[in-house]
């Protein structure tokens, strides 16, 4: 059930402007509701519950290995496991370029990063929008180049329970719970994962809940929602090129005591309401929290560090449409985000504490807002211009100088905005968008700190879209769009800096083309697949790093693609489906050789043995693909080596 409220204008099906792309099919287990991305009209990739609720992965974040065109980072490395990234961005963490939303409620930390995502156990998903590109005005912070909302499921009445074993001693097991009754309905979630990894000293362990509670109330809604989750796990650090391809499996003693502890908490409560017949209302107001212990040992030549993070989060989201006719919609809507963070360093041995090297606490404060009208003037044409304005402030202190800084004064930040959709046959969609998204510094970047004597102004990204998108009832959906995004002067932090400083890359660019096709020729048989092409290049360097004009940014690759087939005759499903890509530069010299490249499949067979209970059985990188992730730490190049085939077992059972 999605978090938005219907706000198209009242058209005829078949003449509604759709950009999306679906995997899987959407679950609702109360009462239908639209999506929250119908109005955008930009690339929108939709995955559905059916297919989330049941794969079998470590981390959240995996599941996006299934929508097209998103780049997997796996660190492999216990609670700090890794990210995607779409639209050209890495997934290094040094240029965080997602909104990440669950249920509607902003989910990044202050960095940009996706730990919250480890809240979310598969089985309570009932689907996630993918949203691409520049021209979304809902989002400010973070949405450099779109957003994910992960929305979970609300209402019904049901009881589904997954318990699932397998290789490196993995066991997960699943508890989704709904009752509904009258104006009250109640959702939990209870998962629990354990696994001993494939690589010695991998441990990890992860406890998630969560609760749900909503009241309707005529044309009223309310809500209440809670999750928490609290992991552990050992980091086997990364093998030197000499060890990379041949014991994958090790780990070396310098790592023996690296590892960490994360716990996550969101509260957040919800409104629905249509105040009059033309003017509905959502709003969302939310406290996050993060408490992430670490220690980290990269190779033999550096010290092991402790890094500490405690954030808080409190915010409000908020939008208003108004239905003028049956032409025209208004939307006027923002948010604002009050953080009070503290990030502490200190060099380690063995978990020995040993000299403080970070001790800073910045709290930021963090608003937008925007408006945005859908104008459909005819039927085969739909206009939609919108503008955000976003502005930041806060200050800065470092505990072990006792001296505090301002928040650069970035100023009003302009995005302007334009989609344009037109529908000239049923199920043909042709449309662009133009707009502009911004990135600012994170931590101490954010600030002006000395030596940095002025205030920064915030780097925007430019970008443009076209696309077609076809559809013939269920049996065909396919959809082309080529793309660009330029950055006036994109940051680049520097993850291993004591003092959490940032690096000019300069002014850079990014443009693809990302071709999707979906295809069922018969009910019981589906098959999809997608290719996104892409390349992200230094246009004009930082003045220190002259050389690197025309240079791919690191951990880009440039062929992203996905592929499957799924058969379900009778009782049965067989499904074989994979993802992959090609190498990444691992640094901006381009220096170091192209590393990453990988095709993963995932073979699973199924037998429902009646309508409540399910088996299955899944194999998981069929092929045994050895591949990695790599990194370049300024002397050597790291290998982190990916699970080697696998497989798994699982039974479900649904009432």
């Amino acid at each position: 059930m999605c978090a938005g409220l219907s706000t198209t204008p009242a058209l005829a099906q078949d003449q509604q402007p759709d950009t999306q792309f679906t995997v899987g099919d959407i679950i609702v287990t109360g009462r239908a509701a639209p999506r929250s991305t119908e109005n955008v009209l930009t690339s929108v990739d939709i995955l559905g519950g059916d297919i989330a609720q049941r794969q079998n992965v470590d981390n959240a974040w995996e599941l996006f290995a299934r929508l097209p065109g998103v780049v997997l980072t796996d660190f492999g490395q216990g609670t700090t496991s890794g990210r995607f990234s779409i639209r050209g961005f890495n997934g290094e963490g040094e240029i965080n370029a997602v909104k990440l939303l669950i249920d509607g409620v902003p989910s990044n930390d202050s960095a940009g990063r996706m730990d919250f995502i480890d809240m979310i156990s598969p089985l309570d998903i009932a689907s996630v929008e993918l949203v691409r590109g520049t021209s979304d005005p809902r989002w400010g912070l973070h949405a450099i180049a779109g957003s994910a909302n992960v929305l979970t499921r609300q209402g019904g009445t049901y009881l589904d329970t997954r318990v699932l074993g397998g290789a490196f001693g993995t066991l997960d097991a699943q508890l989704a719970a709904g009752a509904e009754t009258g104006a009250l309905s109640q959702n939990y979630l209870l998962g629990y994962r354990r696994s001993g990894g494939f690589r010695d000293h991998g441990d990890l362990e992860r406890l998630n809940i969560a609760g749900k509670w909503f009241y309707t109330a005529g044309t009223t809604k309310l809500g209440l929602t809670m999750r928490h989750s609290r992991s552990t796990g050992d980091e086997p650090g990364y093998l030197t090129d000499a060890d990379a391809y041949g014991e994958r499996r090790r780990s070396y003693s310098v790592s023996d005591s690296d590892g960490g502890r994360r716990q996550l908490s969101q509260y957040a409560l919800h409104l629905q309401a249509t105040p009059a017949t033309n003017l509905t209302l959502s709003a969302h107001g939310y406290a996050n929290r993060i408490d992430d212990d670490r220690y980290v040992r990269f190779s033999a030549q550096v010290s092991q560090q402790r890094r500490l993070t405690h954030e808080r989060q409190y915010g409000i989201v908020s939008a208003l449409h108004w239905h003028a006719s049956d032409w025209m919609m208004a939307e006027v809507g923002g948010d604002v985000q009050w953080q009070d963070n503290r990030s502490l360093r200190w060099t380690t041995a063995a978990r020995r504490l040993v000299a403080a090297t970070r001790d800073q606490r910045y709290a930021t404060t963090v608003g937008g807002g925007y408006v945005q009208a859908i104008v459909t003037p005819v039927s085969w044409l739909t206009v939609t211009p919108a503008w955000r304005l976003d502005r930041v402030g806060g200050d800065f202190t470092d505990r072990r100088s006792g001296r505090s800084y301002p928040a650069n004064d970035y100023g009003t930040i302009s995005q302007p905005k334009l989609s344009v959709a037109l529908t000239p046959l049923p199920g043909v969609t042709a449309y662009g968008n133009y707009g502009r998204t911004f990135q600012i510094g994170v931590g101490s970047g954010a600030y002006v700190i000395p030596p940095r004597v002025r205030d920064l102004a915030p780097s925007i990204n430019t970008g443009w879209e076209a696309g077609v998108r076809l559809a013939r009832g269920r049996w065909l959906t396919g959809r082309i769009a080529a793309w660009q995004q330029v950055a006036s002067g994109e940051l680049k932090r520097r993850l291993n800096d004591p003092a959490g400083e940032f690096d000019n890359l300069g002014r850079t660019r990014r443009r693809g083309v990302d071709v999707e096709v979906s295809v069922q020729p018969t009910r019981d048989l589906s098959l999809w697949g997608s290719w996104s092409h892409q390349r992200a290049v230094i246009v004009t360097p930082d003045p220190a790093s002259p050389a690197q004009a025309g240079n791919l940014i690191d951990h880009v690759p440039q062929n992203v693609y996905t592929a499957g087939v799924e058969w379900s005759p009778g009782a049965w499903r067989v499904s074989l489906w994979g993802n992959g890509q090609s190498s990444y530069e691992l640094t901006t010299a381009n220096a170091q050789g192209r590393y990453g490249a990988y095709t993963q499949i995932t073979a699973e067979l199924a037998r429902a043995l009646d309508r409540h209970v399910e088996l299955s059985v899944q194999v998981r990188n069929l092929t045994d693909d050895r591949y990695e992730y790599v990194w370049f730490d300024g002397a050597q190049r790291l290998h982190a080596p990916a699970d080697p085939r696998a497989l798994f077992g699982a039974v479900r059972f649904r009432l």
